[in-house]
């Protein structure tokens, strides 16, 4: 009996090493995705500031608030040359009309915004605003930069 009961002895604890080598891991390894989510996060601080619209201008100070818009509105853009952008594309004023009309989604009712430049005259943003409204659009904004803050007058 000394035998047998050696031998299922060594039995059981052969099999319950087995049972503890290929049991389920509970344990979640996540250096991966650590690795992952940090590649990401570089790939998209890298490429945010390139999704702005590129035509430099240096914007109107205000204290104005930022406007929520449903869609992705179509900028126009005049720099201090008098140079007129459709987001980067530079394109003469009397050709702004048609072009828009053949972006626009939503026809007359697509958002514009016209972001002048502080040192165009006020004129040259107005003639743009004449040619948009000219076309049919009515829902125009100017885009300006906010300002620090002014002290009121009492």
């Amino acid at each position: 009996m000394g035998a047998g009961g050696a031998r299922a002895g060594g039995y059981q604890r052969r099999n319950s090493r087995r049972r503890s080598n290929h049991g389920t891991m509970s344990d979640i390894n996540v250096t991966p995705l650590v690795d992952v989510m940090l590649v990401l996060l570089i790939v998209f601080m890298v490429a945010a500031p390139l999704m702005t619209t590129g035509v430099p201008i240096e914007l109107p100070k205000t204290q104005a608030t930022q406007l929520n818009t449903p869609s992705e509105p179509i900028t126009i853009s005049v720099q201090a040359d008098r140079k007129v952008f459709i987001d980067k594309t530079e394109i003469a004023l009397g050709d702004l009309a048609a072009k828009l009309q053949a972006l626009a989604k939503n026809g007359n009712e697509e958002q514009l915004m016209v972001r002048g430049d502080t040192n165009v005259p006020y004129g040259a943003i107005m003639e743009v605003m004449g040619v948009l409204n000219a076309a049919g659009y009515s829902k125009i904004g100017l885009v300006t930069s906010p300002a620090e803050k002014v002290p009121q007058a009492n």
